[in-house]
C-alpha cells in the first residue's frame, strides 16, 4: 500500500489525497465503549489511553464519510495525543463502527445534533470541569462546526480544528460529481453507502425507493433518494443547503482553526475565496488556514497534520 506511485497525469490534490488514505499510520490499542443514544439506537467510541493512565486533556475526533478510528488521519492525530500525554476518543457516526445501526436514521455532513450531544456526555463524564477539545475531518469537520456555530458560547469544547470540511457541500457535492473525481472518489464512497443502505432497507422494508438507490451514480443521486428523505431535507438541495457549515462560521464563540487546502478535489478553490470574502464577518477567534497544497486531508504527511493540530489545540 505505502508503495503506491500515482500516475503522472494525476494532478496533485489528488495524488495528495491518494496517498494520505494509503500512508502507513501508527497502530493504536483502541478500546472500544458502546453508549445506547437517546432514540433508542446506539453509538461506538474507540478510546485511546496512555498506558500509565494519565488523566491528560481530552480530545474527541470526529471521522469523514465512512471513516473510523482506523482511518489514517484518525491514527496519526491520535498517537500525536497519546505522545503529548492526551486521551483521544473516536466516537463514530452511526453506521460506521462495523455494525449496522438500529433505527431508519444514519449520519450525515449537518449532524450537529448528534455531535452536541456527544460531546456533552464527554465533558460531563470524562472531562468535567478539564479541557476537552474536538477535531472533525471531512464530513465530520463540517458537522462540527454547524454545531459550534449553533451553540455559539455553549459550545462544550476549548478549541476545535476542522480539516477539509466542505463547507459548501453544493459545491462539493458538484465537484465530486464530475470528471476524474466521480471516478476516483463518488464511486468508491456510493459502493459502501449504497451496501449498507439496501442493509437498512432490509431492515426497514419501503424506507426509500430501491430501484433509484439502485441506479444512483452520484452523491446528488444518493442524497435525494436516501440521506435527505432519512433525515428530513427536502431533497438534496435542501439537505446540502441547510447542512453547509459556511454560514455558521461568523457565530463560532470558541477558538477554531479551519484547515482546507486550496487543491482539495472535494471542494473547488472558488468555494474557499467566498469564504475568505466573509473574513469581515467572521471573529478573528476563528483561524481561517488554506495553503495552497494538501489534496483532501493529505497535507504533507499524516505527522505534519498531526502536528499543526495539537499546536493548535494546545495553544494558550
Amino acid at each position: 500500500m505505502s508503495s503506491y506511485r500515482a500516475p503522472w497525469w494525476l494532478p496533485g490534490g489528488h495524488l495528495q489525497t491518494i496517498a494520505a488514505a494509503l500512508a502507513p499510520a501508527p497502530r493504536i490499542a483502541w478500546r472500544r465503549e458502546r453508549w445506547d443514544t437517546p432514540d433508542g439506537d446506539f453509538i461506538d467510541l474507540d478510546w485511546a489511553m496512555r498506558a500509565d493512565g494519565s488523566e491528560g486533556p481530552l480530545m474527541a475526533l470526529f471521522h469523514g464519510l465512512e471513516g473510523s478510528s482506523a482511518s489514517p488521519y484518525a491514527r496519526a492525530i491520535a498517537a500525536r495525543a497519546l505522545e503529548a500525554g492526551w486521551r483521544c476518543v473516536v466516537p463514530h457516526f452511526r453506521g460506521c463502527s462495523g455494525e449496522l445501526n438500529r433505527l431508519p436514521r444514519a449520519y450525515h455532513s449537518g449532524d450537529s445534533t448528534e455531535i452536541g450531544w456527544i460531546l456533552q456526555r464527554l465533558q460531563a463524564r470524562y472531562a468535567p470541569g478539564g479541557v476537552l477539545h474536538a477535531v472533525g475531518i471531512s464530513l465530520g469537520g463540517n458537522a462540527l462546526l454547524k454545531y459550534l456555530g449553533e451553540a455559539g458560547t455553549d459550545a462544550r469544547v476549548t478549541r476545535a480544528v476542522a480539516i477539509s470540511a466542505p463547507l459548501d457541500l453544493a459545491a462539493a457535492g458538484r465537484a465530486l460529481d464530475r470528471g476524474l473525481s466521480r471516478s476516483l472518489y463518488t464511486r468508491v464512497f456510493l459502493k459502501t453507502l449504497k451496501k449498507k443502505s439496501f442493509a437498512k432497507l432490509r431492515r426497514h422494508p419501503g424506507l426509500f425507493d430501491a430501484a433509484r438507490l439502485r441506479r444512483a451514480g452520484t452523491f446528488w443521486e444518493f442524497d435525494d433518494t436516501v440521506t435527505a428523505p432519512l433525515h428530513g431535507f427536502l431533497g438534496a438541495d435542501d439537505y446540502w443547503a441547510r447542512s453547509s457549515s459556511a454560514p455558521y462560521l461568523g457565530r463560532i464563540r470558541i477558538p477554531a482553526l479551519v484547515l482546507n487546502a486550496r487543491n482539495d478535489p472535494f471542494l473547488p478553490e472558488p468555494a474557499l475565496d467566498a469564504v475568505a470574502d466573509m473574513r469581515r464577518d467572521i471573529p478573528v477567534n476563528v483561524t481561517l488556514e488554506f495553503p495552497g497544497t494538501g489534496g483532501h486531508a493529505g497535507f504533507p504527511g499524516g505527522r505534519w497534520l498531526a502536528r499543526r493540530v495539537h499546536a493548535f489545540l494546545s495553544a494558550a
